[in-house]
């Protein structure tokens, strides 16, 4: 289009030099040759935006185009997709679902809360689509099986409101869980009985916070627990307790420690300076081909439009942490 703009202005150019260097034509040839020369211009321009006017179109209808067919493989998946594991991670599952059904309305994610090893077991035996641990798979589980990590948890230690305590040291936690420290007054608080709470055997929970405090096997617990939110209900409710609990199910019925004077933070825990942290996975069968509609779910919850939504959840995507 534009070439032949350029010739259309070329041959008034041309039209008018002639007639300037005396080639014998007449002043009505002259006005005859102007009259040319505005018509030939007039219908460049017609030519020039008529061709703009059938590109614009063409652009809106391939963006149109590219929103049906978007919207199309949207309504056009349908189906269930299986999590299963994890209690501590139930707030980002929470979150991550509700976001990914808005854009595929025909599929539902379902959340069976069983508990770290649990979701690894359901993963290995097919029984799930996804399985969700809050710890990294064992060197015995790996066999057949891939971890993709989404999140990192901090893991708060956690004491009713009206407890006078507000920092203990991993050595104070370790002594306090495995029974040396029994009372609140030998860590600066009342004198009282300490009541520990823990998680139950195969929480992912209780396997990264007896890793990271050295207590693995030597916990005296008043009370084992099978979720989350039961240890913050329990130490909420009871003056004398202390518990752990992971970072993004944290509310205000209960009181955070800091540990050795590092509070429970996402600042802290990309810095590495907050101790007791693990990491939230997604674990799937390396033999087990996921559905189309799991396979989606799976790369939405990996993606990085997931990162958003896993720090509203209160945990911290690991997007942020490989920056």
């Amino acid at each position: 289009m534009k070439r032949k703009t350029m010739t259309f202005v070329l041959a008034g150019i041309l039209g008018a030099s002639l007639l300037a260097a005396g080639c014998g034509s007449t002043s009505a040839s002259s006005s005859e040759q102007s009259s040319a020369d505005t018509s030939a211009a007039a219908s460049s321009a017609e030519t020039t935006e008529e061709a703009s006017s059938e590109e614009s179109a063409e652009s809106t209808v391939a963006a149109s185009s590219g929103d049906e067919a978007s919207a199309a493989a949207s309504s056009d998946l349908s189906g269930t997709v299986g999590t299963d594991g994890s209690t501590s991670m139930e707030k980002v599952i929470s979150y991550l679902s509700e976001s990914f059904m808005e854009e595929y309305p025909n599929v539902e994610v379902t959340y069976n809360p069983t508990g770290s090893s649990s979701g690894i077991q359901a993963a290995t035996e097919g029984s799930t689509d996804l399985g969700l641990a809050s710890r990294d798979l064992k060197d015995e589980e790996k066999d057949g099986l891939t971890q993709t990590t989404i999140a990192i948890d901090g893991i708060a230690l956690i004491v009713n409101p009206d407890n006078k305590v507000s920092d203990l040291s991993i050595d104070q936690i370790k002594q306090i869980y495995t029974g040396q420290i029994t009372n609140w007054k030998d860590v600066g608080g009342d004198d009282a009985e300490i009541v520990c709470i823990g998680r139950e055997a195969g929480s992912g929970t209780r396997d990264g916070f007896e890793t990271i405090t050295d207590t693995k096997d030597q916990c005296k617990l008043s009370q084992e627990l099978t979720s989350t939110g039961d240890v913050i209900q329990t130490v909420a409710g009871n003056p004398n307790a202390i518990g752990y609990a992971s970072m993004a199910d944290l509310n205000d019925t209960v009181k955070t420690l800091t540990v050795g004077g590092v509070a429970c933070t996402e600042d802290t825990i990309l810095d590495g300076s907050y101790k007791i942290q693990r990491n939230f996975n997604v674990i799937t069968n390396d033999s087990k081909e996921l559905s189309p509609q799991a396979q989606a779910f799976f790369d939405y919850i990996t993606s990085d439009q997931a990162a958003d939504l896993i720090e509203k959840a209160g945990a911290v995507p690991v997007s942020k942490a490989n920056k």
